[in-house]
C-alpha cells in the first residue's frame, strides 16, 4: 500500500534517518489511512474536533486562519512530505485551530498522535527515532510561526513585500523565480488588501526594483530591496 507513496513519505521530516526497510514496518504499526481531496475541498475546519495528524502525499494544501472581521490569512502552503496538525496534537487542545484547504487535487495520509508518543505494539527499533524527529518538527514549526509574526510586525507594505521577495530569492538561489502564492494568497499571507498589494508592486516595477508577470518575479535592484525591508 505504501510503496506507491514512498517518495513523498521519505521526504517527511518525521521519518528522517529511518532506513526504508524499517520505515515500512513503522508505517504498518501506525494504522494509517489515506484520503483523497479535490481542489478547494476542506480537509479540516477551524473548531472541528481534532482526531489525527496529516501528511501530504500528493498535491498542495493551504493552512488558513479566519480573522475577527471575517477575512482570511494564509499561514502557509504545504506540499508532498509535509505535515500538519502536529502542534494541535500535543497542545492538549481538542479542536483544529486552523482550516486546511486543498489548493490542488491532493492525497493525504492520516495517523493518530498516540502512535508517536504511545507504546509501539511491535516494539519497533525506529520508534525512538520517530519521537526525536517529532520534537524537531515541533521546534521548526515554532520557528515558522515566529517568521509569520515578523511579517506582521513590519509596519510598511513595501517592507513586507521586500522581505518576502528576498526570502524567496534566498530559497530559490536566483533573481528570477516563480512565487508559490498567487496575488490573492500573497495578500492574505502578509495580511494586506489585494488592491494595495497590486499598487505597491506596480510602483516597485516603475521604480526599477522588480519586474513581474503573473507569479513570476525578477529582482532587478537587489540592494534597494534590502534597504527597504523595514
Amino acid at each position: 500500500m505504501f510503496q506507491k507513496w514512498l517518495d513523498s513519505i521519505t521526504k517527511c521530516a518525521l521519518f528522517e534517518d529511518i532506513p526504508t526497510e524499517q520505515l515500512l514496518g513503522v508505517l504498518q504499526c501506525m494504522n494509517l489511512k489515506v484520503n483523497e481531496y479535490r481542489k478547494d475541498d476542506y480537509l479540516t475546519l477551524a473548531g472541528d474536533t481534532f482526531t489525527e495528524i496529516g501528511i501530504i502525499l500528493q498535491g498542495t494544501v493551504a493552512l488558513t486562519k479566519e480573522t475577527a472581521s471575517g477575512g482570511r490569512v494564509i499561514i502557509g502552503l504545504l506540499g508532498p512530505g509535509e505535515m500538519f496538525g502536529e502542534m494541535a496534537a500535543y497542545s492538549g487542545q481538542k479542536f483544529w485551530p486552523l482550516t486546511v484547504i486543498a489548493k490542488t487535487n491532493c492525497t493525504v495520509m492520516f495517523f493518530s498522535q498516540d502512535k508517536i508518543v504511545g507504546c509501539c505494539d511491535k516494539v519497533c527499533s525506529s520508534h525512538k527515532k520517530l519521537i526525536m524527529n517529532m520534537l524537531k518538527v515541533l521546534a521548526k514549526r515554532a520557528l515558522m510561526l515566529n517568521r509569520k509574526v515578523e511579517y506582521l510586525s513590519i509596519k510598511s507594505l513595501r517592507g513586507k513585500i521586500c522581505s518576502y521577495l528576498l526570502e524567496e530569492y534566498n530559497k530559490n538561489g536566483r533573481t528570477t523565480f516563480q512565487l508559490d502564492l498567487n496575488r490573492n494568497e500573497l495578500a492574505d499571507f502578509i495580511n494586506v488588501s489585494r488592491p494595495s498589494l497590486s499598487r505597491e508592486l506596480g510602483k516597485m516595477r516603475d521604480e526599477g526594483l522588480i519586474d513581474f508577470h503573473s507569479t513570476a518575479i525578477k529582482i532587478k535592484d537587489f540592494a534597494a530591496l534590502q534597504e527597504q525591508c523595514e
